[in-house]
């Protein structure tokens, strides 16, 4: 179990709550601490005007709401603003969301009552999934419209993904014995005025972005294996005179993923050493590969520093109090202003899908060098393993990688920049973060998409080879890993069902070189 609570809640402790089955506990001290500011805020809000409490909303703050609707005003700010559409939120972003909101409200300066935590938590525990759409939040009053529709479910209405089926809430919460949330103060704001959707969106989306750098970096060094480059061009002496983290890192990486290789060459053996080489007027071998395959340091080098910035912003996030106003109990005083504002998130992941895409950018053009005889010199036109002409190969494959990576590039348009005001222009300046978020995951999935594709020429490359044994024994593993759920093919065939085999194995694999370097955990 996690505690969520005062404490930090790392990337780690998110995947294990939403991917390995970790249930969220709730301390004691810290749902004191929650009371202890709830019971503030109902004491300091009497005969003051406090946003939120007994105004309206946004424009509408300058608007009184009198004594016997305040309770009234919190519903009907859940019940207008559920109005989101598009697609529904895959189940384990919508988890995601809820965590985000729980850690977000259990630090105490929210004024919301422990119904609100308790609820959460058990929405959480029981894999209980509110019903939020992708569109209508604008990440600067919070991601409104995607919490509204978490708040809808808190309360008892709406719809919930249960047990893999669409059901009225109120069943579902009926056959689990669950109470709906009754309204006490600010809960209604508090649940929606936060950055919780972009933030939980955005921590699945550097997970997801991490384990793609991985196997970027494992395809780039089997890419390197089966045309016997040199070994130089990630060595530790070139790469440690540019001062980059993310270079060196992606360097190591690479020679650990090819330390015993049987293919890899030295240069000092094969360019440095005998007159036979220097007398050539044209050398057969390669001097340098093209850069897709000599630059691989320099191109994801910050892809990984992009991560590794990204994941730093957004866990902050996730352990900020982020909503308005602020209710500090400690100070005896309640601090109105802009917390709920995503530009953090909303950077970073316009950063996260800028870098994707230029490594998934990478991966096509690894794949064209694969794939065209006239560049490669090595291998069938396509890695075509049946009769030319007559069989295809990876020909159709390719079109799919083409067309998804330039997909890829409409999308890394920035949406950090693309404000519209809005709210009667009470809302003049905004982030769009869980757009960005939501764009940026699309990048991520249509990545894994292109690396599946390259992965699979790669195989059918090593096997035109027969080099199987000469591979290093990590790249051995993933050759031997692969070829269980995509065969060795002649003929043809459609390869579809293949593809998503292929892709949600890469989604789904355990680590198998380490994103970070020990002094960087």
């Amino acid at each position: 179990m996690i505690a969520i609570g005062q404490g930090t809640l790392s990337l780690e402790d998110f995947s294990d709550i939403l991917f390995n089955g970790k249930e969220v506990v709730l301390q004691k001290e810290d749902l004191e601490r929650v009371d202890t500011n709830y019971r503030f805020l109902v004491s300091f809000s009497a005969n003051k005007v406090i946003y939120g409490i007994n105004t309206g909303f946004g424009p509408m703050a300058q608007y009184k709401v009198s004594e016997e609707n305040l309770l009234q005003l919190q519903y009907n700010l859940i019940r207008s603003h559920s109005s989101g559409s598009g697609n529904l939120l895959q189940p384990h972003l919508i988890k995601a969301l809820m965590i985000a909101r729980l850690n977000s409200l259990m630090r105490g300066y929210s004024g919301v009552h422990i119904d609100v935590v308790i609820l959460l938590k058990e929405l959480i525990n029981n894999n209980i999934y509110p019903c939020v759409y992708e569109h209508g939040g604008v990440g600067a009053s919070g991601d409104l419209v995607q919490l509204a529709h978490l708040g809808l479910v808190l309360i008892g209405e709406g719809e919930v993904v249960y047990e893999d089926k669409i059901q009225p809430t109120i069943e579902v919460f009926n056959r689990c014995n669950i109470k709906p949330l009754s309204i006490h103060a600010r809960e209604g704001l508090a649940i929606l005025n936060g950055t919780s959707a972009m933030t939980g969106i955005g921590m699945v989306n550097i997970m997801q972005a991490r384990k793609l750098l991985e196997w970027s970096v494992i395809l780039s060094a089997m890419m390197n294996e089966i045309v016997e480059a040199y070994n130089d061009h990630y060595s530790y002496e070139l790469n440690i005179v540019k001062h980059h983290k993310g270079q060196n890192r992606i360097a190591t990486m690479m020679r650990d993923v090819l330390k015993g290789s049987g293919m890899i060459r030295n240069r000092s053996e094969h360019l440095y050493n005998g007159d036979n080489v220097i007398l050539q007027e044209v050398f057969e071998d390669k001097v340098q590969e093209y850069y897709s395959l000599r630059c691989v340091t320099q191109v994801l080098g910050p892809v990984y520093d992009t991560i590794f910035n990204a994941e730093k912003t957004v866990v902050d996030e996730l352990n900020s109090v982020n909503d308005n106003p602020v209710v500090d109990h400690i100070n005896y005083n309640i601090f109105h202003g802009g917390n709920f504002h995503g530009d953090y998130v909303s950077l970073e992941m316009d950063k996260l899908k800028i870098a994707i895409t230029k490594l998934c950018m990478l991966s096509e053009r690894q794949l064209n060098y694969l794939l065209n005889d006239k560049l490669n010199q090595k291998f069938p036109p396509f890695v075509n393993l049946g009769v030319l002409g007559l069989n295809f190969g990876m020909q159709g494959m390719q079109f799919t990688a083409t067309s998804t990576t330039a997909e890829n590039q409409t999308l890394s348009f920035p949406m950090y920049v693309h404000s519209i005001s809005n709210n009667n222009d009470n809302q003049d300046i905004v982030s769009m973060g869980s757009n960005a978020a939501l764009i940026a995951k699309k990048v991520i999935d249509n990545s894994y998409t292109v690396l599946s594709i390259q992965i699979m020429a790669i195989m059918q490359a090593i096997d035109y080879l027969n080099c199987q044994e000469k591979l290093s024994p990590l790249t051995h593993k993933v050759y031997t890993q692969i070829r269980e759920v995509f065969p060795r093919f002649v003929e043809d065939f459609p390869k579809y069902k293949d593809l998503k085999n292929v892709k949600s194995f890469l989604e789904s694999s355990a680590e198998l070189i380490s994103f970070k370097a020990h002094d960087e955990n």
